[in-house]
């Protein structure tokens, strides 16, 4: 069965101010952001993977959210990327932390009618690959990639009854929720992995302390390295013409912030440019402020963007010790700090990156180290191929869903 179509301004809701960009650019700036208060939606909190990150704000007060009622959003609306990376969607979840949100110059909001669609079916529509496709192609090509709030209005959804969408959502939500508990338990395993570091190597509470002497600036039997002692950087540029169209590519859109699992990726056929090759196992390293907080392990061999550092232990014995060091709160500060001179756009350095101070442990504690950290990454490379698998199998079924060619 095929649905009536109808253009996105028809199903927004009758309350003012239901489809809206976000604030002119002097109305709302960095001046105005704050520790906390009213959260604002930006890039970062939405990806083309359809998931809404609530833990990477930035915060303004609430009289300037008050002066910026227009722009203002809630539970249950619709986020749109209107420049920068096109094709990105968030919803809101119903049961968020805050009440009320403010958009930035780069959003869209949308607020459903809810006589007329389910906010959860429209948000799948934008999911879908097609439409996201049909964005892309409405793309400005003058500067910074962008669209305009009339493109947004004027793009047309299939509208099933209401009935039909709230069984639609149901199907697809059951997969978005296994990926949402598989991304809870990875989170988990992250922060233990985290919590471990910071007990060993910066308390120094590691097994065995107690009995253990401090010399020189670090326990007796441990030893003074540099970061190069343990990793080397790897530059093995690879043309698009020699990789294979659907080797996995991951630029920096793909790489988490404040994870260490590279759970994303796209395919090297939409690669134009040279790239970098990496293996299972490597660590990528966002060189570009502000990316430099962007840290990953890699779970497949692939080619990288330029703009990431690849990080390639030098045993595998050292290798859960090199990927927590680089994680690292103060390694990220560190290398965010000490950027390369002379560059337009600041970087980190490998050239000093690399002469970043480690205490090495001695084999024992390495060996201990990894019987708790080697299980963890393991665990989320199994979490990451279970959610692509169900993303997968999601994506299948949605446009068939969407369409009305499989009936529920």
């Amino acid at each position: 069965m095929r649905w009536t179509k109808v253009k996105i301004d028809s199903i927004k809701a009758t309350s003012n101010y239901s489809l809206v960009g976000g604030p002119f650019g002097s109305n709302l700036t960095t001046r105005d952001y704050m520790e906390e208060g009213i959260p604002v939606i930006r890039g970062n909190n939405l990806s083309e993977d359809g998931l809404f990150d609530g833990t990477d704000f930035v915060f303004v007060s609430e009289q300037k959210a008050n002066r910026l009622v227009p722009n203002n959003a809630f539970p249950g609306d619709l986020i749109f990327t209107q420049r920068g990376t096109l094709g990105q969607v968030g919803l809101i979840p119903i049961e968020s932390q805050f009440q009320r949100y403010v958009i930035s110059q780069s959003q869209m909001k949308l607020t459903v009618n809810p006589e007329r669609a389910h906010p959860a079916f429209v948000y799948y529509f934008f999911r879908h690959p097609a439409t996201i496709q049909d964005i892309k192609n409405r793309v400005s090509s003058s500067g910074v990639p962008h669209i305009n709030l009339g493109t947004l209005k004027e793009l047309e959804i299939p509208l099933p009854p209401l009935e039909v969408q709230r069984k639609i959502v149901s199907v697809l939500s059951a997969y978005d929720d296994l990926i949402e508990n598989n991304l809870r338990r990875i989170k988990l395993l992250e922060e233990s992995g985290r919590l471990l570091y910071k007990e060993w190597f910066v308390r120094l509470r590691f097994p065995g302390h107690e009995h253990t002497r401090i010399v020189n600036g670090v326990p007796e039997g441990w030893e003074k390295k540099n970061l190069a002692d343990v990793c080397d950087e790897v530059r093995e540029a690879v043309s698009p013409r020699d990789v294979e169209s659907d080797t996995p590519y991951i630029g920096l859109e793909h790489i988490p912030r404040r994870s260490i699992t590279l759970s994303t990726w796209a395919e090297a056929q939409e690669v134009t440019s040279s790239k970098h090759r990496f293996c299972a196992g490597d660590i990528l390293f966002g060189k570009i402020r502000p990316y430099f907080h962007k840290v990953g392990i890699a779970f497949v061999d692939g080619v990288a963007s330029s703009d990431a550092i690849v990080i390639r232990p030098k045993a595998d014995s050292v290798r859960s010790l090199v990927l927590l060091i680089v994680s690292s709160d103060r390694f990220v500060a560190e290398a965010s700090q000490k950027v390369k001179e002379g560059s337009k756009m600041p970087r980190a350095d490998w050239k000093i990156m690399r002469e970043y101070a480690i205490a090495l442990p001695p084999h024992a504690l390495l060996d201990t180290l990894n019987s708790y950290i080697c299980p963890i990454t393991q665990q989320l490379k199994l979490l990451t191929m279970e959610n692509r698998k169900l993303k997968q199998a999601r994506d299948i079924l949605l446009p068939k869903l969407m369409s009305g060619e499989v009936e529920v």
